[in-house]
C-alpha cells in the first residue's frame, strides 16, 4: 500500500479521497469529466425502492461561499437504476459504492439488495438527508438508525457505511448505535439544515424553505463530529465529509480521526478537483515524510 493508501473497515483504498454521494451522479455519468482514478471510491446518488420525483424547483441556490439544496433525492428507483447502470459499473476506473435511502428499515434493505445485485462494491446508508418532504431523519434517533443498519446488515453481504447528520443531538450516541448494529464505518457528516431568502423576490431561496447547507462553511461542524466520535470511539473507521476544497482540508480531517475524506460540493464548480487535491496531498506527504495511515487520528489534544 502506498503512502496514499488507507483502510476503511474491511476495505483497502488506494486513495483516501472519496467522491461524495449526490455530487457525482451515478458515477457512470461523471466518469468522462471527473478524473476518477484519483479516488479510492465514488458514491452514487442515493436510490429509493421506487422512483422519487424530488422537490419542486427552485431547489438549489447559493448561500455565500456555501450552497443550499433541497433536491429531495430525485431518482428512478432501484430496479431502473440497476438495469441502467449496473452493467456499466465494472468498466469504471474506481470502485463504486451505492447509496440507499428509504422510508423504513425494510425499504432500505430492499434497496441494498438491489444495489448488491447491480454490482456495487459497498453500500452507504443515507440516514441523514435533511430535505425529504414528510420524512423524519433516521440519524436523529439512534434507535431508528440502528434498526435500518440491522435490517440492511441482515439483507446483504457487502460492507456497509452509515451516513450521519451534524444536526444530531448526540453524534457519539448515534455513531455507537449504528456501529453496534453492524455498520463497518461512519460517514461524518451530511449537510446541515440551512435557509436563505432572495431579497429581490422576498421568497425563500428554496421552495421547500429549509434545505441542506454544504460547502466550506460547514467544515468546522463536520470536523467537530469526526473529532468527538474518534475521541469516544477510536477504533471506529470514519469518512470525514463536509466542506473539503483542498489538500489541507483533507489533512485536517485525517488528523481529527478520519481514515478517508469525501469531496462533495467542490465538484460542482471544479469537477476535476480530485486530481488537484490528490497531487497536493502527495506533495504534503512527501514533504513531511509521512503517510495517510500515520496522519489518521494523529491530532494531539491540549
Amino acid at each position: 500500500m502506498s503512502g496514499l493508501g488507507t483502510t476503511l473497515g474491511p476495505l483497502e483504498l488506494r486513495s483516501p479521497l472519496i467522491a461524495a454521494s449526490g455530487t457525482v451522479g451515478s458515477v457512470v455519468d461523471f466518469a468522462a469529466v471527473g478524473a476518477l482514478e484519483n479516488y479510492g471510491a465514488a458514491v452514487a446518488k442515493s436510490v429509493a425502492p421506487v422512483p422519487w420525483a424530488g422537490n419542486t424547483p427552485p431547489r438549489i441556490g447559493s448561500a455565500g461561499t456555501g450552497m443550499l439544496n433541497a433536491i429531495g433525492i430525485q431518482n428512478p428507483g432501484i430496479e431502473a437504476w440497476g438495469a441502467e447502470f449496473g452493467p456499466l459499473l465494472a468498466g469504471l476506473s474506481v470502485p463504486v459504492w451505492g447509496s440507499a435511502v428509504g422510508g423504513s428499515p425494510d425499504e432500505f434493505a430492499v434497496v441494498a439488495r438491489g444495489l448488491e445485485d447491480a454490482g456495487v462494491s459497498a453500500i452507504e446508508l443515507n440516514l441523514s438527508c435533511p430535505n425529504i418532504e414528510g420524512e423524519t431523519m433516521f440519524a436523529l434517533d439512534p434507535s431508528a438508525a440502528a434498526a435500518v443498519v440491522g435490517a440492511v446488515r441482515g439483507a446483504v453481504s457487502l460492507p456497509i457505511g452509515a451516513k450521519l447528520s451534524p444536526n444530531s443531538e448526540d453524534i457519539v450516541a448515534a455513531a455507537d448505535a449504528v456501529v453496534t448494529a453492524g455498520a463497518d464505518w461512519l460517514v461524518l457528516t451530511n449537510t446541515a439544515w440551512g435557509f436563505g431568502i432572495d431579497i429581490a423576490t422576498r421568497r425563500p431561496t428554496l421552495t421547500r424553505g429549509v434545505g441542506g447547507y454544504s460547502g466550506p462553511p460547514v467544515k468546522p461542524l463536520a470536523m467537530r463530529c469526526v473529532w468527538q466520535v474518534h475521541q469516544a470511539l477510536p477504533e471506529v473507521p470514519v469518512v470525514g465529509c463536509g466542506g473539503v476544497a483542498n489538500a489541507a482540508d483533507v489533512v485536517e480531517y485525517l488528523l481529527a480521526g478520519a481514515s478517508a475524506v469525501a469531496i462533495g460540493t467542490a465538484h460542482f464548480s471544479t469537477p476535476r478537483v480530485g486530481a488537484t487535491i490528490r497531487r497536493d496531498l502527495e506533495r504534503y506527504l512527501k514533504r513531511n515524510r509521512t503517510t495517510v495511515a500515520e496522519l489518521s487520528g494523529g491530532g494531539i489534544p491540549w
